[in-house]
């Protein structure tokens, strides 16, 4: 497990895509945290989910999570070793970019949202599994978000976007329906690790 990680870390540092994609969702946060605290975690949650997205959509599209599972035939284990990956980076570049927003004067915030950056990590991670197309899922991503959640919703259903958010508001409730939301996604990304990859 241990080489996995390490192994996606090192994919992650020396790969110029996800340099870009890493210093765009940092940037972007700590621009809205000068804002204010509560958009710098909206956006400090587009970024780890992002993140997720793309560094495990991209194994699938560029088929090197193939060699994965020729190294370890066990698929369970790579993806959880994806997980942890993206689980951290998202938690460093969250933490990172917060600084605008304790500046702002937003250490509450701060703190419930380290607390859930890191499901929503999980979250992106597992549904990047199962759909497997990061332009999809981004793309799906914002309409979900600005259409159901935003528009029809107005951010008070219990989806995973409006219980992320009232989670980084400090709301036990909400932290529990995310934390729902996300263990559901790693469940069915589990049961369909065993698809085939040519068929993707």
């Amino acid at each position: 497990m241990i080489i996995l990680v390490r192994s996606e870390l090192y994919r992650m540092a020396t790969i110029r895509s996800s340099w870009v994609s890493l210093s765009l969702f940092g940037f972007l946060a700590a621009a809205f945290g000068i804002v204010g605290p509560y958009y710098w975690a909206l956006f400090a949650g587009v970024g780890a989910f992002g993140i997720s997205v793309l560094t495990v959509a991209q194994h699938y599209q560029h088929r090197t999570v193939a060699l994965f599972y020729l190294a370890r035939p066990k698929r369970i284990p790579v993806l959880i070793a994806q997980v942890i990956t993206t689980v951290a980076v998202a938690w460093v570049l969250a933490a990172a970019s917060g600084i605008t927003a304790l500046l702002k004067g937003g250490g509450a915030t701060y703190v419930h949202t380290l607390i859930v950056v890191p499901i929503m990590a999980v979250f992106g991670a597992s549904i990047a599994a199962v759909v497997r197309r990061a332009s999809w899922l981004l793309i799906g991503f914002g309409a979900w978000f600005v259409v159901v959640e935003g528009l029809i919703g107005q951010l008070k259903w219990e989806l995973p976007i409006s219980s992320y958010l009232d989670a980084a508001r400090g709301n036990p409730f909400g932290l529990e329906v995310f934390l729902v939301w996300a263990a559901a996604a790693l469940a069915v990304a589990i049961a369909l690790l065993g698809r085939d990859l040519a068929g993707d």
